[in-house]
């Protein structure tokens, strides 16, 4: 079985899109540790609304939180304490499908007040899908985030790069890392079933 944890050099980046492809393209389970904010509309329903395949489970989070902040400020506000070895104890059973596990904020988002998102892929066992995005800083974004996984042992899978290409700044970011690149979003497609199962279908011998 294997875990995947995705990721992003920032919020916003389009982590659950490319969390709903993985679990299309593997027609694993899926899970989201801590969903902060958008309790009606969170993250694992967006995924459920997104996949076709009848196989994936998608399991409770371990947190639900009110507030769309950063873990450790959202647990502040509902005094609530993130403790990682509850989490860890809530990584769901299986079957022996892999689990795709969506963080929350970016890769160094705070969890509680002692670590980051990084920490949490760590102790879960898991290796890393990180998505970028193209703006005008995403190079640094990009490259310090492969570089601090790699400084905590991590190991990465590759990147997905979301948005209208920038030929230069995908060039630089595999040249220089040496990181693999897993594949290209469109953020400005209206995703639904139809389109997800087409990236799936694309991206699925990426991963087997």
């Amino acid at each position: 079985m294997k875990k995947i944890f995705v990721t992003g050099i920032d919020t916003d980046i389009g982590k659950t899109i490319v969390a709903a492809i993985l679990t299309e393209a593997l027609e694993a389970d899926y899970w989201k540790p801590i969903q902060a904010g958008d309790l009606d509309d969170s993250d694992t329903n967006k995924v459920r609304q997104l996949i076709s395949n009848s196989k994936s489970v998608l399991h409770p989070e371990a947190y639900r939180l009110t507030q769309s902040l950063s873990p450790h400020a959202a647990a502040a506000i509902d005094g609530v304490k993130i403790d990682m070895n509850l989490i860890k104890d809530s990584m769901p059973s299986t079957e022996g499908r892999d689990l795709i596990i969506e963080g929350a904020g970016g890769a160094m988002s705070p969890v509680n007040d002692s670590h980051v998102v990084m920490d949490l892929i760590k102790s879960l066992g898991a290796e890393a899908v990180i998505v970028s995005k193209h703006y005008l800083g995403s190079i640094n974004h990009t490259l310090l985030t492969i570089d601090a996984m790699r400084r905590r042992g991590l190991p990465i899978v590759g990147v997905f790069f979301n948005g209208n290409p920038v030929q230069t700044s995908v060039d630089f970011i595999l040249r220089y890392s040496g990181i693999k690149a897993l594949g290209f979003i469109d953020e400005e497609k209206s995703f639904d079933r139809e389109v997800v199962k087409r990236y799936a279908q694309l991206f699925r011998k990426e991963f087997r």
